[in-house]
């Protein structure tokens, strides 16, 4: 079966991270090579220590070191990742058991990039729908915490992440792969964290959300984009 590298980019996740790899280490089906790429972007917090220390015990776990930008970072885990899958998740997402093998044998089926439905660590009924929503296979519907596989050959065929992109840069880049490959919607679940709603508030957070998705429609820079998301989003 096809292999697969995780690539997971990192900024002050120390409250994080170990939870993810040890669920990562475990969960994985041991029948796909499977290696852990995480990508930091200049953690203070000591997150770089944590990855590290578990990187010295598990040849498949690996940290580097990138300037701030989550497009910068995946771009760095894609060009240093040796497998053909490249599977990209955010530090509060937790993947479904057997990821590895369930994205391994889509891309076998000829699939070359998709994601997962999507469901909240929160019982608020409006996230709650808004997990609901991402089994629609529609790109209005999808977003960077619902993770993100791709072959290799397709991510560099589409020259990866827009650096200019400091934000928004899952969105444009999905937009991408609508456009010119087939998407696909696997029938399984990440749950991911609500935490930036509990800290903005759910309906202030989902507003500036919308405007945001509204400007990028309309043509706004990603500078445009940026300035919003600072001056609004915690």
């Amino acid at each position: 079966m096809n292999s697969l590298s995780v690539i997971i980019p990192v900024f002050n996740e120390a409250q994080n991270i170990k939870r993810l790899l040890d669920y990562l280490i475990e969960n994985k089906h041991d029948d796909v090579p499977t290696e852990v790429i995480v990508v930091d972007g200049g953690s203070r917090d000591g997150s770089v220590e944590i990855v590290s220390e578990i990187a010295s015990e598990n040849k498949d776990i690996h940290i580097l070191k990138s300037k701030k930008g989550r497009a910068k970072q995946m771009n760095m885990g894609a060009k240093k990742a040796k497998y053909k899958i490249l599977y990209f998740l955010h530090a509060d997402t937790f993947p479904p058991k057997n990821y590895n093998k369930i994205i391994s044998k889509h891309i076998e089926n000829g699939a070359s990039s998709g994601c997962f439905k999507m469901k909240f660590d929160s019982q608020h009924w409006w996230l709650v729908i808004s997990g609901w929503l991402t089994h629609f296979n529609l790109k209005i519907c999808r977003g960077g915490d619902q993770s993100l596989f791709v072959t290799k050959e397709v991510f560099n065929q589409l020259n990866g992440y827009d650096e200019s992109y400091l934000i928004y840069e899952d969105n444009h880049f999905i937009a991408k792969l609508y456009k010119q490959h087939k998407f696909i919607v696997l029938p399984h679940w990440v749950t991911s964290s609500a935490r930036r709603y509990k800290s903005n508030g759910v309906w202030q957070l989902q507003y500036h959300f919308l405007i945001i998705h509204l400007k990028w429609y309309f043509g706004a820079s990603a500078k445009q984009l940026e300035n919003y998301y600072i001056k609004h989003i915690k």
